[in-house]
């Protein structure tokens, strides 16, 4: 006699959640010139003149301002070097990180 398994079969499928998106925030200080916080933008973020201006007074006009939208490593990434290109000419220019809700 042949052993049959008879036992139904259940497929496990394991749901792949999307990496949680975090925001990339520009925090605004009264030192760094608005003209270094638009080279950053445009320079890190690829932004437009126009799109970084319009960041940069948001930010200005509001405390803070999102920038961009990324993974994780990506946003972290990001923020970093946009904070030290402002610390490597001495200005106390922040890029902050937070998971998006």
């Amino acid at each position: 006699m042949s052993n049959i398994d008879t036992k139904p079969r259940t497929k496990v499928r394991t749901k792949t959640e999307r990496p949680r998106l975090h925001k990339v925030i520009l925090v605004n200080d009264d030192y760094t010139p608005r003209e270094f916080v638009v080279l950053v933008l445009k320079a890190e973020f690829r932004m437009t003149e126009d799109q970084a201006h319009k960041v940069m007074i948001t930010a200005h006009r509001l405390g803070v301002c999102v920038v961009a939208v990324f993974t994780k490593d990506v946003a972290e990434t990001k923020a970093t070097r946009a904070t030290d290109a402002g610390r490597a000419k001495g200005y106390p220019l922040l890029f902050t990180t937070e998971p998006e809700e």
